[in-house]
């Protein structure tokens, strides 16, 4: 199973900082979070950048593998 960490709002909106999920891409997790933890959740990480292994997601269709790190980071502000 992949490992989801979850920062700022994300986390906050998800109430754990971390958690293991069996997904196979970027589009089932978004699919997880809103079916799991409802429609404002989904509001939160739909903005949010996400990385697997390190690598920014460019789109859902982004393979996720079991033994990967996914992280869930949303906009950053600041200057």
């Amino acid at each position: 199973m992949a490992q989801v960490r979850f920062f700022a709002a994300a986390a906050d909106i998800i109430g754990v900082p971390e958690r293991s999920c069996e997904v196979s891409s970027v589009g089932q997790l978004r699919e997880l979070i809103q079916s799991e933890y409802g429609l404002s959740a989904d509001k939160v990480v739909s903005r949010c950048s996400v990385f697997v292994a390190g690598v920014r997601a460019e789109n859902d269709d982004v393979v996720i593998g079991a033994s990967d790190t996914v992280d869930v980071l949303p906009p950053f502000a600041g200057g």
